[in-house]
């Protein structure tokens, strides 16, 4: 019982210049109180969108030129600062399907693949190039090609990088925790009363 393969995601892109874009930024503190994560991904980059529409500039999370946008396009050390599982959460509630970046925070990146959000490299001027062509054509739309890394769109096709790891899981269906949990259940209740903080617990 493996979770569901992903192998292509399609969708307009979202262009989000910037180096160091940490968790707090993605989803600001106050939006953590939530018991679950349903409507998060209306806060994404709420303090952002607020300081930027002081000044009367927009965000790219408020502009209705990127509404239905799947695929984020970002720079260096994305997800950087605190673990929080809500960052990815509400990025993807917000409606985004996979980030290109030039570099991630490992936490951020391990927290992406275990929601099926693949997360790609690129070098700058790679991630520039993208950037560009979906600000100068905000519905075009872009095909990441997970098996053979690639991004294929208004800017032709152009090579990215992902993890062999998570590439892999996301292409046999593995990163669904869950799923490979129930596969295997029997064998979990049989090594459960085994382990001293289970049985703990228990007492």
């Amino acid at each position: 019982m493996a979770g569901k393969t992903v192998t292509t995601i399609t969708g307009p892109g979202i262009p989000l210049r910037g180096n160091d874009i940490d968790t707090d930024r993605v989803i600001p503190a106050r939006f953590l109180k939530c018991v679950t994560f349903d409507g998060i991904g209306e806060h994404a980059f709420a303090d952002d969108i607020k300081g930027l529409a002081a000044k009367g500039e927009t965000h790219p999370f408020a502009d209705t030129r990127f509404a239905n946008a799947a695929i984020l396009v970002t720079n260096q050390n994305f997800g950087c600062g605190s673990s929080r599982e809500h960052a990815p959460q509400s990025l993807k509630r917000w409606g985004i399907r996979a980030i290109i970046a030039e570099s991630y925070s490992d936490i951020f990146y391990g927290n992406c693949v275990s929601l099926a959000v693949p997360c790609f490299t690129a070098d700058h001027e790679t991630c520039a190039k993208l950037q560009d062509v979906i600000e100068s054509n905000p519905d075009g739309e872009l095909t990441l090609d997970i098996a053979a890394a690639t991004a294929t769109g208004p800017c032709a096709t152009v090579a990215l990088q992902i993890q062999p790891g998570a590439q892999g899981q996301f292409l046999d269906g593995s990163w669904d925790g869950r799923a490979g949990l129930l596969e295997n259940l029997e064998a979990a209740k049989e090594v459960a009363p085994k382990l001293p903080y289970v049985s703990n617990y228990a007492q």
